[in-house]
């Protein structure tokens, strides 16, 4: 009773506060939207302020999260990070508060080509383009140039680092485990064969119509295909990951990596524990993605985050304003630095610790404006799954037979007549 007593005196002599309280929930990082946050709180001058929950780790779980809680028009969710392909779906659903004109114009400004059109749904920018990641073609200069090739100058195809790999005995490093990873890396073969996996992404469900059976689906197939029977990718191909593909890079038998800007500075921190000699970081170059069709550009995977404003928030004016703050040039410049995650404003690259620690920050920002986003469709969990299982392991992979059995299945799970 006394305890209770002592806290009512406590409460009746604590000053009042009207400020809009922001709660915006967060994927997990180093902890740098943390640090945003205060930094907004703070430019804020009392006009809001932002409190940071953090979500669980894994994507399709951040997902399952949020979608449940808007779906009971949770008004807590003022602010959200949202994985690119999620959006559609919480758009379609009316899960997301309407971006104003002032604020849309402001945050488009100098933002790369494959991050808006990450951040949109039917032809409207319907969240706030944060960071925004791609992957670049990583090789051993040394390989390379036995090859004949020079990735940094001249663009190069996938038969080119394929026949590289081949002729000395080497491995590729590419995701063939059976998760999103391996999605990214069909989706990017497909846009950069000039097809896309879904051709009407804004049809509902049982109208929906893909762009699998194509030349550009299979030269996708054909190229998975090979490496996996040929084992081009290495004896564990089948799980690996990008954490995997990292190492075997790092082994005798790397040669070129397709991977997201995270391992620049994992290697660099590779080689001051002493794990790897500094020779073989000298040794390491960097490019835009492979070509599958010689002579046009690659279309690189797009990741990253994008920020969303909950429908249901109370606080929607304030929740825009803070977004504008979280992605302004400087911030997402420091956010790189900090945490690794490239800015999706091109103008942040200019940053002279942006330019000093990542070296290859103009071959980002390069490939972000030629990055094309995952399938756009509310949908998008039940056609990632379906690749998944029709398309795995890649050896299996057939140019002749896979797209069309994929089409079949992932049509059939939409129309409610097969489950995943």
């Amino acid at each position: 009773m006394a305890v209770l007593a002592l806290g009512a005196g406590l409460a009746a002599c604590a000053p009042a506060d009207d400020t809009p309280v922001l709660t915006w929930y967060t994927n997990p990082d180093a902890g740098g939207q943390a640090t945003l946050a205060q930094q907004c709180t703070e430019e804020a001058g009392g006009a809001y302020r932002i409190e940071v929950s953090v979500l669980p780790r894994d994507a399709s779980s951040q997902r399952e999260q949020l979608a449940r809680r808007l779906a009971a028009s949770d008004s807590s969710i003022d602010l959200m990070s949202l994985d690119p392909p999620f959006i559609p779906e919480l758009a379609n659903a009316g899960f997301l508060a309407p971006v104003p004109d002032d604020i849309a114009e402001q945050v488009s400004q100098d933002v790369a080509e494959g991050a808006l059109q990450g951040a949109s749904w039917a032809d409207e920018l319907v969240t706030v383009p944060f960071w925004a990641n791609t992957q670049l073609l990583w090789y051993k200069k040394s390989v390379a140039e036995a090859a004949g090739l020079d990735p940094a100058t001249t663009p190069v195809t996938w038969d080119q680092v394929m026949d590289a790999a081949r002729d000395q005995d080497l491995a590729l490093g590419v995701q063939g485990i059976k998760a999103e990873a391996y999605t990214v890396w069909i989706n990017a073969l497909v846009e950069s064969a000039g097809g896309h996996i879904v051709e009407t992404p804004e049809a509902p469900a049982e109208d929906i119509e893909l762009g699998l059976e194509s030349e550009a689906g299979r030269e996708a197939a054909r190229i998975i295909g090979e490496i996996g029977k040929d084992r081009l990718g290495g004896p564990g191909l089948p799980t690996q990951d990008e954490n995997a593909s990292l190492t075997q890079f790092q082994g005798d038998s790397g040669s070129f990596m397709v991977n997201w800007p995270f391992v620049w500075p994992a290697m660099q921190g590779s080689v001051e524990d002493g794990a790897l000699d500094q020779a073989f970081l000298d040794d390491v170059g960097w490019a835009v993605y492979p070509q599958v069709v010689e002579g046009e550009d690659a279309r690189p995977p797009y990741g990253g985050i994008n920020i969303g404003v909950g429908a249901f928030s109370e606080h929607v004016d304030e929740a825009y304003e803070a977004a504008a703050c979280i992605v302004r040039p400087e911030h997402q410049a420091a956010y790189f630095v900090t945490d690794g995650n490239p800015p999706s404003n091109t103008t942040a690259y200019d940053d002279p610790e942006v330019q000093e620690t990542f070296p290859m920050a103009d071959v980002i920002r390069q490939s972000l404006e030629q990055a094309a986003p995952r399938p756009q469709t509310p949908y998008y969990n039940e056609v990632s799954q379906g690749l998944q299982e029709t398309w795995h392991p890649p050896a299996s992979v057939d140019p002749d037979s896979t797209p069309q059995e994929s089409t079949d299945f992932i049509v059939a799970v939409l129309r409610g007549e097969r489950l995943l």
